[in-house]
Protein backbone atom coordinates (compact mmCIF):
# COMPACT_ATOMS: atom_id res chain seq x y z
CA UNK A 1 0.00 0.00 0.00
CA UNK A 2 1.21 3.55 -0.72
CA UNK A 3 2.52 5.57 2.21
CA UNK A 4 0.75 8.90 2.65
CA UNK A 5 2.88 11.07 4.94
CA UNK A 6 0.99 13.15 7.48
CA UNK A 7 3.70 15.78 7.76
CA UNK A 8 7.31 16.47 6.75
CA UNK A 9 8.58 14.52 9.76
CA UNK A 10 7.07 11.35 8.31
CA UNK A 11 9.05 11.99 5.12
CA UNK A 12 12.29 12.58 7.04
CA UNK A 13 11.79 9.35 8.99
CA UNK A 14 10.89 7.39 5.86
CA UNK A 15 13.87 8.61 3.85
CA UNK A 16 16.23 8.23 6.79
CA UNK A 17 15.14 4.63 7.28
CA UNK A 18 16.23 3.98 3.70
CA UNK A 19 19.63 5.63 3.90
CA UNK A 20 18.90 9.22 2.83
CA UNK A 21 19.37 12.11 5.26
CA UNK A 22 17.67 15.21 3.84
CA UNK A 23 17.64 18.72 5.26
CA UNK A 24 14.42 20.39 6.36
CA UNK A 25 13.85 22.26 3.10
CA UNK A 26 14.21 19.17 0.93
CA UNK A 27 12.04 17.10 3.26
CA UNK A 28 9.30 19.73 3.02
CA UNK A 29 9.56 19.79 -0.79
CA UNK A 30 9.18 15.99 -0.97
CA UNK A 31 6.23 16.07 1.43
CA UNK A 32 4.42 18.67 -0.66
CA UNK A 33 5.19 16.86 -3.93
CA UNK A 34 3.80 13.56 -2.61
CA UNK A 35 0.76 15.01 -0.84
CA UNK A 36 -0.18 17.55 -3.55
CA UNK A 37 0.70 15.13 -6.36
CA UNK A 38 2.89 17.67 -8.10
CA UNK A 39 6.19 16.97 -9.92
CA UNK A 40 9.30 17.88 -7.95
CA UNK A 41 12.02 19.70 -9.87
CA UNK A 42 15.47 19.43 -8.30
CA UNK A 43 18.40 21.55 -9.42
CA UNK A 44 21.93 21.58 -8.07
CA UNK A 45 25.49 20.64 -8.82
CA UNK A 46 26.28 17.09 -9.85
CA UNK A 47 26.77 14.81 -6.88
CA UNK A 48 24.55 16.53 -4.32
CA UNK A 49 22.12 13.60 -4.16
CA UNK A 50 19.29 14.51 -6.55
CA UNK A 51 19.09 11.14 -8.28
CA UNK A 52 19.64 9.28 -5.03
CA UNK A 53 16.66 11.10 -3.53
CA UNK A 54 14.32 9.63 -6.16
CA UNK A 55 15.71 6.16 -5.43
CA UNK A 56 15.18 6.69 -1.70
CA UNK A 57 11.59 7.85 -2.26
CA UNK A 58 10.90 4.68 -4.26
CA UNK A 59 12.38 2.50 -1.51
CA UNK A 60 10.40 4.36 1.14
CA UNK A 61 7.16 4.00 -0.81
CA UNK A 62 7.89 0.35 -1.64
CA UNK A 63 7.29 1.00 -5.31
CA UNK A 64 9.01 0.78 -8.67
CA UNK A 65 11.54 3.37 -9.77
CA UNK A 66 11.15 4.13 -13.47
CA UNK A 67 14.15 6.11 -14.69
CA UNK A 68 14.34 8.15 -17.86
CA UNK A 69 17.91 9.30 -18.53
CA UNK A 70 17.73 12.36 -20.76
CA UNK A 71 20.29 13.16 -23.44
CA UNK A 72 20.59 15.40 -26.48
CA UNK A 73 18.26 14.19 -29.21
CA UNK A 74 15.96 12.09 -27.01
CA UNK A 75 12.48 11.84 -28.53
CA UNK A 76 9.08 10.24 -28.00
CA UNK A 77 10.24 6.86 -29.36
CA UNK A 78 12.94 6.60 -26.67
CA UNK A 79 11.02 8.21 -23.81
CA UNK A 80 7.33 7.46 -24.26
CA UNK A 81 6.48 4.61 -26.62
CA UNK A 82 7.50 2.87 -29.81
CA UNK A 83 6.33 -0.06 -31.94
CA UNK A 84 8.11 -3.40 -32.02
CA UNK A 85 8.70 -3.34 -35.77
CA UNK A 86 10.61 -6.64 -35.89
CA UNK A 87 7.76 -8.53 -34.21
CA UNK A 88 5.22 -6.77 -36.42
CA UNK A 89 7.14 -7.90 -39.51
CA UNK A 90 7.29 -11.49 -38.25
CA UNK A 91 3.57 -11.42 -37.54
CA UNK A 92 2.86 -10.04 -41.02
CA UNK A 93 4.94 -12.75 -42.71
CA UNK A 94 3.26 -15.47 -40.63
CA UNK A 95 -0.18 -14.11 -41.51
CA UNK A 96 0.70 -14.09 -45.19
CA UNK A 97 2.09 -17.63 -45.04
CA UNK A 98 -1.02 -19.04 -43.34
CA UNK A 99 -3.54 -17.06 -45.34
CA UNK A 100 -4.70 -15.07 -42.28
CA UNK A 101 -3.71 -11.84 -44.00
CA UNK A 102 -6.15 -12.38 -46.86
CA UNK A 103 -8.96 -13.41 -44.50
CA UNK A 104 -8.44 -10.45 -42.16
CA UNK A 105 -8.21 -7.88 -44.94
CA UNK A 106 -6.09 -4.75 -44.93
CA UNK A 107 -7.90 -2.97 -42.10
CA UNK A 108 -8.07 -6.07 -39.92
CA UNK A 109 -4.40 -6.83 -40.41
CA UNK A 110 -3.48 -3.25 -39.60
CA UNK A 111 -5.51 -3.46 -36.38
CA UNK A 112 -3.58 -6.58 -35.45
CA UNK A 113 -0.23 -4.95 -36.13
CA UNK A 114 -1.02 -1.78 -34.19
CA UNK A 115 -2.41 -3.38 -31.06
CA UNK A 116 -1.05 -3.32 -27.51
CA UNK A 117 0.61 -6.65 -28.24
CA UNK A 118 3.27 -4.82 -30.25
CA UNK A 119 3.40 -1.62 -28.21
CA UNK A 120 6.69 -0.93 -26.45
CA UNK A 121 6.02 1.16 -23.40
CA UNK A 122 8.97 3.36 -22.58
CA UNK A 123 9.51 5.06 -19.22
CA UNK A 124 6.88 7.81 -19.46
CA UNK A 125 4.07 5.58 -20.74
CA UNK A 126 4.95 2.87 -18.21
CA UNK A 127 4.60 5.39 -15.41
CA UNK A 128 1.36 6.85 -16.80
CA UNK A 129 -0.31 3.48 -17.41
CA UNK A 130 0.85 1.67 -14.28
CA UNK A 131 -1.56 -0.82 -12.77
CA UNK A 132 0.16 -1.43 -9.43
CA UNK A 133 -1.45 -0.57 -6.11
CA UNK A 134 1.38 1.85 -5.36
CA UNK A 135 2.16 4.63 -7.81
CA UNK A 136 5.67 4.39 -9.24
CA UNK A 137 8.38 7.02 -8.98
CA UNK A 138 9.18 8.45 -12.41
CA UNK A 139 12.70 9.89 -12.37
CA UNK A 140 13.37 12.19 -15.32
CA UNK A 141 17.11 12.56 -14.88
CA UNK A 142 19.12 15.50 -16.25
CA UNK A 143 16.27 17.16 -18.14
CA UNK A 144 18.70 19.98 -18.96
CA UNK A 145 20.41 17.64 -21.46
CA UNK A 146 17.24 17.19 -23.53
CA UNK A 147 16.18 19.44 -26.41
CA UNK A 148 13.59 22.21 -26.19
CA UNK A 149 11.09 20.19 -28.26
CA UNK A 150 11.19 17.25 -25.85
CA UNK A 151 10.93 19.58 -22.88
CA UNK A 152 7.76 21.10 -24.41
CA UNK A 153 6.28 17.64 -24.98
CA UNK A 154 7.09 16.64 -21.42
CA UNK A 155 5.32 19.74 -20.12
CA UNK A 156 2.16 18.65 -21.94
CA UNK A 157 2.37 15.12 -20.50
CA UNK A 158 2.90 16.36 -16.94
CA UNK A 159 0.01 18.81 -17.21
CA UNK A 160 -2.61 16.06 -17.70
CA UNK A 161 -0.74 12.84 -16.96
CA UNK A 162 -1.89 11.35 -20.21
CA UNK A 163 -0.29 10.05 -23.39
CA UNK A 164 -2.04 9.70 -26.74
CA UNK A 165 -1.05 6.85 -29.04
CA UNK A 166 -2.85 7.64 -32.34
CA UNK A 167 -3.40 3.97 -33.23
CA UNK A 168 -4.79 3.01 -29.80
CA UNK A 169 -6.18 6.09 -28.08
CA UNK A 170 -5.30 7.93 -24.89
CA UNK A 171 -3.69 6.41 -21.81
CA UNK A 172 -4.52 8.29 -18.61
CA UNK A 173 -3.15 7.87 -15.12
CA UNK A 174 -5.91 7.23 -12.61
CA UNK A 175 -3.40 8.12 -9.95
CA UNK A 176 -0.38 10.11 -11.19
CA UNK A 177 3.10 8.77 -10.51
CA UNK A 178 5.47 10.51 -8.15
CA UNK A 179 7.57 12.54 -10.58
CA UNK A 180 11.09 13.78 -9.82
CA UNK A 181 12.95 15.83 -12.42
CA UNK A 182 16.63 16.65 -11.98
CA UNK A 183 18.91 19.21 -13.61
CA UNK A 184 22.61 19.95 -13.26
CA UNK A 185 21.88 23.34 -14.84
CA UNK A 186 24.01 22.85 -17.94
CA UNK A 187 21.34 25.04 -19.52
CA UNK A 188 18.28 26.86 -18.22
CA UNK A 189 15.06 24.86 -18.28
CA UNK A 190 12.05 26.82 -19.51
CA UNK A 191 9.96 28.62 -16.94
CA UNK A 192 6.77 26.89 -18.14
CA UNK A 193 8.09 23.50 -17.02
CA UNK A 194 9.33 24.87 -13.71
CA UNK A 195 5.94 26.46 -13.05
CA UNK A 196 4.31 23.06 -13.42
CA UNK A 197 6.56 21.68 -10.67
CA UNK A 198 7.52 22.31 -7.11
CA UNK A 199 11.13 23.53 -7.10
CA UNK A 200 14.07 22.95 -4.79
CA UNK A 201 17.73 23.81 -5.14
CA UNK A 202 19.81 21.02 -3.58
CA UNK A 203 22.97 22.19 -1.84
CA UNK A 204 25.95 20.17 -0.73
CA UNK A 205 25.20 19.03 2.83
CA UNK A 206 26.58 20.93 5.76
CA UNK A 207 29.46 19.40 7.67
CA UNK A 208 27.49 17.72 10.46
CA UNK A 209 24.93 16.26 8.08
CA UNK A 210 27.68 14.93 5.83
CA UNK A 211 29.27 13.26 8.83
CA UNK A 212 25.92 11.66 9.63
CA UNK A 213 25.59 10.50 6.01
CA UNK A 214 29.03 8.89 6.10
CA UNK A 215 28.23 7.14 9.37
CA UNK A 216 24.96 5.87 7.91
CA UNK A 217 26.31 4.75 4.53
CA UNK A 218 29.72 3.50 5.69
CA UNK A 219 29.01 1.55 8.88
CA UNK A 220 32.68 0.65 9.32
CA UNK A 221 33.76 4.30 9.59
CA UNK A 222 34.18 5.46 13.18
CA UNK A 223 33.23 8.97 14.21
CA UNK A 224 36.74 10.41 13.97
CA UNK A 225 37.37 9.11 10.45
CA UNK A 226 33.90 10.19 9.31
CA UNK A 227 34.58 13.70 10.59
CA UNK A 228 38.06 13.82 9.05
CA UNK A 229 36.85 12.70 5.63
CA UNK A 230 33.95 15.17 5.73
CA UNK A 231 36.33 17.92 6.83
CA UNK A 232 38.74 17.13 3.98
CA UNK A 233 35.90 17.19 1.45
CA UNK A 234 34.71 20.49 2.91
CA UNK A 235 38.19 21.89 2.34
CA UNK A 236 38.30 20.57 -1.24
CA UNK A 237 34.96 22.20 -2.06
CA UNK A 238 36.38 25.54 -1.03
CA UNK A 239 39.15 25.42 -3.65
CA UNK A 240 37.07 26.46 -6.69
CA UNK A 241 37.54 23.12 -8.42
CA UNK A 242 36.19 22.23 -11.85
CA UNK A 243 34.19 19.37 -10.35
CA UNK A 244 33.85 19.67 -6.57
CA UNK A 245 33.34 16.31 -4.87
CA UNK A 246 29.74 15.31 -4.19
CA UNK A 247 28.29 13.21 -1.42
CA UNK A 248 28.87 10.06 -3.47
CA UNK A 249 32.61 10.84 -3.58
CA UNK A 250 32.66 11.44 0.17
CA UNK A 251 31.10 8.01 0.73
CA UNK A 252 33.49 6.40 -1.76
CA UNK A 253 36.49 7.99 -0.05
CA UNK A 254 35.43 6.88 3.42
CA UNK A 255 34.75 3.37 2.10
CA UNK A 256 38.15 3.22 0.39
CA UNK A 257 39.98 4.41 3.50
CA UNK A 258 38.16 1.81 5.57
CA UNK A 259 39.14 -0.92 3.12
CA UNK A 260 42.78 0.22 3.39
CA UNK A 261 42.60 0.02 7.17
CA UNK A 262 43.10 3.77 7.60
CA UNK A 263 41.91 5.13 10.94
CA UNK A 264 43.19 8.69 10.56
CA UNK A 265 43.97 10.89 7.57
CA UNK A 266 47.50 12.09 6.89
CA UNK A 267 49.22 13.69 3.92
CA UNK A 268 50.47 10.41 2.45
CA UNK A 269 47.01 8.82 2.65
CA UNK A 270 45.37 11.77 0.91
CA UNK A 271 48.03 11.75 -1.83
CA UNK A 272 47.52 8.03 -2.51
CA UNK A 273 43.73 8.13 -2.52
CA UNK A 274 43.03 11.52 -4.11
CA UNK A 275 41.70 9.83 -7.24
CA UNK A 276 38.85 8.36 -5.19
CA UNK A 277 37.40 11.79 -4.53
CA UNK A 278 38.66 13.97 -7.42
CA UNK A 279 38.10 12.66 -10.95
CA UNK A 280 39.81 15.39 -12.99
CA UNK A 281 43.56 15.77 -13.33
CA UNK A 282 43.25 19.56 -13.27
CA UNK A 283 41.47 19.42 -9.91
CA UNK A 284 44.14 17.15 -8.45
CA UNK A 285 46.84 19.52 -9.68
CA UNK A 286 45.01 22.47 -8.10
CA UNK A 287 44.86 20.68 -4.75
CA UNK A 288 48.55 19.85 -4.87
CA UNK A 289 49.36 23.48 -5.73
CA UNK A 290 47.19 24.65 -2.84
CA UNK A 291 48.92 22.16 -0.57
CA UNK A 292 47.62 18.82 0.59
CA UNK A 293 48.93 19.63 4.07
CA UNK A 294 46.33 22.40 4.39
CA UNK A 295 43.54 20.00 3.45
CA UNK A 296 44.80 17.46 5.97
CA UNK A 297 45.01 20.12 8.69
CA UNK A 298 41.37 21.10 8.20
CA UNK A 299 40.42 17.41 8.26
CA UNK A 300 42.28 16.89 11.51
CA UNK A 301 40.77 20.02 13.07
CA UNK A 302 37.28 18.82 12.18
CA UNK A 303 38.06 15.35 13.46
CA UNK A 304 39.22 16.67 16.82
CA UNK A 305 36.20 18.94 17.31
CA UNK A 306 34.34 16.23 19.17
CA UNK A 307 37.10 13.67 19.23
Amino acid sequence: MPIEPRNPSDVADGLGAHGYLADEGLVTAVYLAVSLRRPLFLEGEAGVGKTELAKAVARWQGTELIRLQCYEGIDVAQAVYDWDYSRQLLHLRAAEATGDAARAGTEGLENQLFSERFLQRRAVLRAISHAAATRPVLLIDEIDRADDEFEAYLLEVLSDYQVTVPELGTFRADVPPIVVLTSNRTRDVHDALKRRCLYHWVEHPGFEREVAIVRLRVPGADDVLARQVSGAVEALRGLNLYKPPGVAETIDWATALGRLGVTAIDQAVVERTLGTVLKYREDQSRVREHGIAAVVQQALDRGLLHG
